[in-house]
């Protein structure tokens, strides 16, 4: 009986160790930037040992990409609203909470300018992060050809990038806030978009 009570208290310890070092690694990652950001930082500032760490994940690349990733595709509510508007005016609401969030605020902005150094980190971003998010939020246009709102032969990606470019650009290059209504223009010029 021991023996499978110690098991489910590792597993809860390491849960514990692994959510104390992503909370470090994102605090360090927006307080110093990604080409500061540093293993022994992370492990100081989760008050746990390099070896933790390195248990987890071999590198610091393997970190940020994971942990990035996570929490960027777990970002993505998809709600179905039985309607093309509907849909589109939650993801865009979503999608301006997260970009909001003040670590976000402070990270995104970082990450495309390494991004645009470090050509390794970049190519394991964009298909950890940005292909998994563009095929989640495709299921929001393919549920509206199955509904009869878009045609069959809709250009998922140029509705795509219709349907991110815009917030942002606006929330994360030109850090421009949002008017009262913004979000309810920006549907309905999307949905208009989409329907060109």
């Amino acid at each position: 009986m021991t023996s499978r009570r110690q098991p489910a208290g590792n597993a809860v310890l390491q849960d514990d160790v692994t959510e104390a070092i992503a909370g470090a690694f994102f605090e360090e990652l927006a307080d110093n930037g990604y080409g500061r950001l540093s293993v022994d930082a992370v492990a100081r500032r989760a008050g746990v040992g390099k070896a933790a760490i390195y248990r987890r994940w071999n590198s610091k690349d393997r970190m940020a990409v994971e942990l990035i990733s996570a929490v960027a595709i777990a970002a993505i509510d998809l709600p179905d609203t039985g309607s093309l508007r509907g849909d589109v005016r939650e993801y865009l609401a979503n999608a301006r909470a997260a970009l909001q969030h003040p670590l976000v605020a402070k990270i995104v902005p970082d990450l495309l300018a390494e991004a645009n150094r470090a050509g390794d980190l970049a190519e394991a971003l964009l298909s950890a992060v940005r292909d998994p998010r563009r095929a989640k939020a495709a299921e929001l246009l393919h549920r509206a050809i199955a509904r009869g709102e878009l045609p069959d032969d809709t250009d998922i990606d140029l509705c795509l990038d219709f349907l991110a470019g815009p917030l942002y650009w606006r929330l994360t290059a030109i850090h421009t806030p949002l008017p009262a209504g913004y979000l309810d223009r920006l549907t309905d010029k999307t949905v208009a978009a989409f329907l060109a």
